[in-house]
């Protein structure tokens, strides 16, 4: 059995069904994240995991221990919420402490965990200053010495970075991951922002309508998603209406308005089906490579990269170049694009997919 077990895992607030037979296995000492846009049903499993909500129906057990009827308070999970929830008359030290004091850890040992954990957050040196001395990153980082003083079981993360600005929120990602790392803790993270999933989590489960729709590493759920849904969430792409000529051995064939194109053998029964490609799949290329010829409709500069929006026969398509400091088309001109085949997602036409 893995360490932390969620069995069709069921909320309904009346006639509306927030989660829907969910279903995880986590591992000891893994990070994953919860992942999907607002309503999807992330933050009321996490709640239900945490005890401050009951479930219609479904179990929770970690590390053997069912935790359906054991009231949050005694589950001896470590949370942090999108406000830190900090007590600002007491100073940082005074904050960690909090949560030893309710279970009466008092003396050498407290002051030693108190210490443990702030080092652990690289935050010894603050451990008289109050929160609103503080940036949102070290408060952030005081959330988690509180969390994780007590030595929790289980880490649980409501969308904890959500508050700090673009640049910030990007090195706490990588401290946030550090410190998980360090200490040893079994992680749930929830979020709505894909690239911080995507550089924090040894696993994803995609959520859409209260449903679990795919599980897996960030590279496989990014490369290789089962809707377009998970396709477009995960990132930017190019999702296609096609249809599945044949499929084989040697790759499949397929129609896309009247253009035929090749990509990876597939599962699927011949006709309607959507195609994905990444804008970082495709080449502008010299027209002796080309696959398809195409005009500049808009082009964007990011810093490090390009993104151009294309017309082309198949459709409009959305490009990203790497910024090589040299000339770039402009909207207007026209240019060749290719792809590999392998690089091409073909999905089937229903958004049902479930992991």
């Amino acid at each position: 059995m893995s360490f932390l077990e969620i069995k069709a895992l069921t909320k309904r607030f009346f006639d509306m069904t927030a989660v829907d037979d969910f279903s995880l296995s986590v591992e000891r000492g893994e990070f994953v994240s919860l992942l999907g846009p607002s309503g999807c049903g992330k933050t009321t499993t996490l709640q239900m995991i945490a005890g401050f909500e009951d479930p219609s129906s479904g179990s929770i057990i970690l590390n053997g221990r069912n935790l359906s009827k054991v009231p949050a308070r005694k589950r001896g999970l470590g949370i942090v919420f999108q406000t830190y929830a900090l007590f600002p008359h007491m100073t940082v030290e005074q904050n960690v402490a909090f949560g030893l004091e309710m279970r009466g850890i008092s003396g050498d040992d407290r002051r030693q965990k108190i210490a443990n954990a702030l080092d652990l957050v690289k935050l010894s040196h603050l451990a008289k200053r109050f929160p609103k001395a503080m940036s949102g990153g070290q408060r952030q980082r005081v959330a988690l010495a509180r969390a994780l003083v007590i030595e929790p079981e289980l880490l649980l993360l409501d969308e904890p970075l959500s508050n700090l600005d673009a640049k910030l929120r990007e090195e706490m990602q990588l401290e946030l991951r550090r410190i998980q790392q360090d200490a040893g803790v079994t992680t749930l993270l929830v979020t709505h922002d894909q690239s911080e999933a995507m550089a924090l989590s040894d696993r994803i489960a995609v959520m859409q309508n209260g449903r679990l729709m795919q599980i897996g590493t960030p590279f496989d759920t990014y490369e290789s998603p089962k809707s377009s849904f998970i396709s477009n969430f995960l990132g930017k792409s190019n999702c296609l209406d096609a249809r599945l000529i044949s499929t084989g051995d040697d790759g499949a064939k397929l129609d896309v308005n009247g253009i035929q194109i090749t990509g990876p053998a597939v599962n699927l029964l011949p006709g309607k089906v959507l195609i994905s490609l990444r804008p970082e799949r495709i080449d502008i290329v010299d027209s002796a490579e080309g696959v398809l010829p195409a005009r500049v409709l808009e082009r964007i500069f990011l810093g490090d990269q390009w993104l151009f929006r294309l017309e082309t026969t198949i459709g409009n398509l959305l490009v990203v170049r790497r910024n090589r400091g040299r000339r770039e088309a402009e909207p207007g001109e026209t240019v060749h694009i290719a792809w590999l085949p392998e690089h091409l997602r073909i999905l089937p036409q229903s958004q049902e997919n479930v992991a």
